[in-house]
């Protein structure tokens, strides 16, 4: 074990120093910590892979979401498991902070979560304001103007707080996972390099951008109900946007949002890797508690099945399809519970942690990466 307070370093300097470097950094969700992020961290420290620890604003917050982790419990159980494992190169990422109206209320609440977020020690922030997309638009400045609006104002609110452009920032233009009238929503390279650019002439410089491209957020099943794999990820489209963002000289990657389910060889083999700079992997660490559980604690796996199913079960749907996607939110519901396991479920979630830590690692060519930003703040000074 190591001594010491390994405190997240700046998504700044992570994003900056790896920005060309063909690596994807994995952005990870820890909906529960307990052995999951020991696991992890274990195989950043192995790998000396950088590494981004992530909770959307659904899922924590002043409140706790719905995982009951608070920043200031998601800031103290990350450092503690960054500090056993010995690893300094890492971020502490607000992912989805989600601002679906961009009303006067709204934006103060989010401020006010920001500003519990950065006492706390986060080093990172994904503003996401998708969801304001005016479709009566008549140009795309038009139908994206209230998610700039929004989008500016709040990263102005950030840099106050800090006084200075030291943070990571991720923005976001179409909804992920989102479904028209003509299949998936998607966002197109003009769409994608139009919000950039006006972000930019209002003083806002992101350093990646999540879009729309076919991904779909936690476990996904068939017509069904039966769970397959995550396949549906637009690697033209992608590897498009990011050569638009290239041709412009924006300095801005792509996060890749959905990735549980994707096939580790697919990522390997056809994830344009710095083209794509943030992984972002949720879902399949939750799928391992439960699994675990599945075995260890039968009686509590049980319990929350059926509050699941109680309480989200829609006609139509498999109750297997309805745990799927569902069972994230008895993380708070039986938070006690879940964080009182025994010593051997504990060291089976961390041991299959690691092991798949390990595999997405490689999967996204991250080895290494940690040592070149040391190197990056080295030189900076």
């Amino acid at each position: 074990m190591a001594n010491g307070d390994f405190k997240p370093v700046s998504g700044a300097d992570v994003f900056n120093a790896l920005r060309d470097q063909g690596c994807i950094i994995m952005a990870t969700n820890l909906r529960i910590t307990k052995g999951v992020a020991r696991g992890i961290f274990r195989a950043a420290k192995d790998t000396d892979s950088a590494l981004i620890v992530e909770l959307a604003r659904s899922e924590s917050n002043l409140e706790g979401g719905y995982t009951g982790l608070t920043p200031e419990k998601y800031s103290k159980a990350c450092r503690e498991a960054a500090s056993e494992a010995g690893h300094d190169i890492w971020v502490l990422h607000a992912d989805h902070i989600q601002i679906k109206k961009g009303t006067p209320e709204e934006l103060e609440d989010v401020k006010e979560l920001i500003s519990d977020q950065i006492e706390r020690g986060y080093t990172s922030f994904a503003i996401d304001a998708s969801y304001l997309f005016d479709f009566e638009g008549k140009t795309v400045v038009e139908e994206l103007a209230e998610n700039i609006r929004v989008t500016t104002e709040t990263a102005k609110f950030i840099e106050s707080k800090f006084g200075h452009r030291d943070f990571g920032l991720e923005v976001e233009v179409g909804e992920i996972g989102k479904k028209g009238s003509e299949g998936m929503v998607l966002t197109t390279p003009e769409e994608a390099t139009t919000y950039i650019q006006t972000l930019k002439e209002n003083g806002i410089e992101p350093d990646v951008i999540a879009i729309a491209n076919g991904s779909t957020h936690g476990n996904i099943y068939d017509e069904l109900g039966r769970p397959i794999q995550q396949v549906s990820i637009d690697i033209g489209l992608t590897k498009r946007v990011a050569a638009a963002l290239r041709e412009q000289e924006t300095g801005v990657r792509i996060a890749q949002h959905g990735i549980t389910g994707t096939p580790i060889e697919l990522i390997y083999r056809t994830f344009p890797h710095g083209d794509i700079i943030k992984g972002n992997v949720a879902t399949h660490w939750q799928n391992i508690v439960w699994d675990t559980f599945k075995m260890t604690r039968p009686e509590l796996y049980e319990k929350a099945w059926k509050w699941t199913i109680e309480n989200y079960h829609k006609e139509g749907k498999s109750e297997e399809e309805t745990f799927g996607k569902n069972v994230k939110r008895a993380a708070k519901e039986f938070f006690d519970e879940i964080y009182d396991m025994d010593e051997d479920t504990e060291k089976i979630i961390e041991a299959w942690t690691y092991s798949e830590a390990l595999k997405f690692f490689f999967a996204f060519k991250a080895a290494g990466s940690a040592q070149k930003v040391r190197d990056y703040i080295t030189k900076k000074g």
